[in-house]
């Protein structure tokens, strides 16, 4: 028992520093497209922001998940309010 609780609380860790990674990776992505989209003047930035609504999914009000609400919320963020 106490062998299964050991490797449980291992592979929690281990899934714990997975997570991290990957939000320092995700966080260093918006750092840099925030860069990006600084550049931009007003037409190119409307430009990517019209090509981004474009690529995603038609949005289903009453069949869209929580998840592609939460993806749509969080792109729009980024592109009207980029991280300061």
């Amino acid at each position: 028992m106490k062998n299964l609780v050991a490797e449980l609380l291992l592979r929690l860790a281990e899934k714990e520093e997975a997570s991290k990674e990957l939000v320092v990776q995700i966080e260093a992505l918006e750092i840099v497209l925030t860069a990006m989209l600084r550049q931009l003047d007003a037409e190119q930035h409307h430009q990517i922001a019209s090509a981004i609504k474009n690529a995603m999914p038609p949005a289903a009000p009453v069949a869209e998940s929580a998840d592609a609400v939460l993806l749509r919320n969080y792109i729009e963020k980024l592109l009207k309010y980029p991280r300061q």
